[in-house]
């Protein structure tokens, strides 16, 4: 028995050793950039150490200036402005759309879901040219309103699908149970279904806030004006305001961008995994 002890021991430590080496090995690019950004641009192109010879604090502050008379401070309200509504209204969208698939039967259902599920095929750069063209028939180019209009209209096919295999693990007879004790339709989904889906929508608000506040492509094309830039434009920007680039400066915005985003994921880590690992069960 003591032996076996043991042997569970040294597996156990060989585990943990294994993954903690692999972990070193996918954060390391992170630290690499931490330390990039105290350095000036002959260390970071012409030295392999990690920990800077001098440490270069002013990257910071000169980073956060920006560019002319616009600091990261309004492009990192421009991102949040553009993030957080974009996100709300996904979940919504996506929780109504769901909430309809899942638990109600109405004409040409299958169909509608087969379209909903073909639609997650549908690469963007297809359709990016008519959402362009449509857009700016409506005067919505160089606004948010690209961003909003589409998360309101549930557009991404992948949150409600997600959402209704979520709902389908979810017993029935909860809603038969409320609706006995005189729940309406909208009540039962407030009241009983909107806490038990909890997981699932921290993990497609935390999708929807990830991929929107990293999306350089569609930022590109909605948005031209240098006053309602999001930061990942801001990013590319700074790449482009001078004839030197100070990589530094660079380094350190980009971990200043990057830092909410870890923060987050972090903090939602147990319902994002939670709701990962329960969105493909079917009760």
């Amino acid at each position: 028995m003591a032996k076996n002890g043991l042997r569970k021991e040294d597996g156990r430590f060989v585990d943990y050793l294994i993954i903690a080496v692999i972990g070193v090995i996918l954060l390391y690019p992170i630290i690499w950039m931490i330390f990039s950004t105290f350095k000036s641009n002959e260390e970071i192109f012409g030295s392999t150490a990690l920990l800077p010879k001098v440490w270069h604090w002013e990257n910071y502050p000169q980073g956060w200036a920006g560019s002319g008379r616009i600091t990261y401070t309004s492009f990192f309200i421009n991102t949040f402005k553009l993030v957080i509504p974009t996100t709300l209204l996904t979940v919504l969208s996506a929780c109504l759309t769901a909430y309809a698939f899942a638990r109600f039967n109405f004409p040409c259902k299958g169909g509608l879901f087969a379209l909903l599920v073909g639609l997650m095929m549908l690469p963007n750069s297809v359709v990016i040219i008519p959402r362009y063209m449509l857009y700016n028939q409506f005067k919505w180019v160089d606004t948010y309103m690209p961003f909003y209009i589409p998360a309101l209209l549930c557009c991404n096919s992948f949150f409600p699908y997600m959402l209704i295999q979520f709902l389908r693990g979810i017993p029935r007879e909860l809603d038969e149970s409320a609706y006995m004790d005189g729940c309406s339709t909208f009540r039962t989904l407030w009241s009983i279904l909107l806490p038990l889906m909890k997981p699932a929508l921290f993990s497609a608000g935390l999708f929807q806030f990830l991929w929107t506040y990293n999306d350089y492509f569609n930022s590109l094309i909605f948005i031209n004006s240098v006053k309602n830039y999001p930061i990942s434009l801001a990013l590319r920007m700074s790449l482009d305001s001078e004839s030197v680039v100070n990589w530094g400066k660079v380094m350190a915005m980009a971990f200043v961008a990057v830092f909410p985003v870890m923060i987050l994921f972090f903090a939602a880590q147990k319902y994002f995994v939670e709701g990962i690992a329960t969105s493909g069960l079917k009760g």
